[in-house]
């Protein structure tokens, strides 16, 4: 029988060794990345079947990877494993097709039942987030507020901002021109109303494309 081939993606090298000694019994680990634009490289060259994934990653976010890949890769089994507990941002990475989301405090037994009910076409959520996405849908959702969506794009920018990256940096890791990347900065201000650097990071924190310091 086939092995599963899971790709794993986390900025944390000794989190990917422990999550590899854990998995590699029963499936095979095909490779591990530390930022999410490594993660759509890798997924296009190695072709796995399920991809572990954090949501706070450097260069591309977790979630902002998982849309990309899901559309490239619909069959692609995702799996959120993540220190973030915000049952909103659960909801968007199932809303974006992941099959399963846990923290990174789940008991082990939690990694496996997860990718096992991936494979087997559920999805599986830790029980501490579950509860609260259950909470949430009780109290009814948030009222709508903020800003328009950012174009995927502006997202991708906004996110290397909010990191320090230099709009040089940038230009260099998207291969566009640096007066293109400072131009969409000037939008992604506009757009959302705030004229300093140090509001580009707080909404970045807020909306999880960052992760807080």
């Amino acid at each position: 029988m086939k092995r599963i081939r899971i790709l794993l993606a986390d900025d944390h090298t000794i989190i990917c060794d422990g999550f590899r000694k854990l998995l590699e019994p029963e499936y095979e680990v095909v490779g591990t990345v530390g930022d999410g634009r490594a993660l759509l490289k890798a997924a296009a060259e190695l072709n796995p079947d399920l991809v572990l994934v954090d949501v706070g990653m450097p260069l591309l976010n977790g979630l902002d990877a998982a849309r990309q890949l899901k559309k490239r890769m619909p069959k692609l089994k995702l799996i959120f494993l993540t220190m973030n507990a915000d049952s909103d941002v659960a909801t968007e990475a199932l809303r974006i097709g992941a099959s399963g989301y846990l923290l990174k405090n789940s008991h082990s037994d939690e990694l496996l039942k997860a990718v096992r009910d991936a494979v087997r076409g559920t999805t599986y959520v830790t029980p501490q987030i579950r509860q609260a996405m259950e909470d949430r849908f009780v109290e009814g959702p948030r009222a709508a507020a903020g800003p328009r969506q950012l174009t995927p794009r502006h997202r991708e920018i906004l996110q290397m901002l909010a990191e320090g990256r230099s709009p040089k940096e940038i230009a260099s890791i998207l291969d566009i021109s640096i007066r293109t990347v400072r131009f969409h900065k000037y939008e992604i201000m506009r757009e959302l109303g705030i004229g300093t650097n140090a509001e580009l990071v707080q909404y970045a924190i807020k909306h999880s494309l960052i992760s807080p310091p």
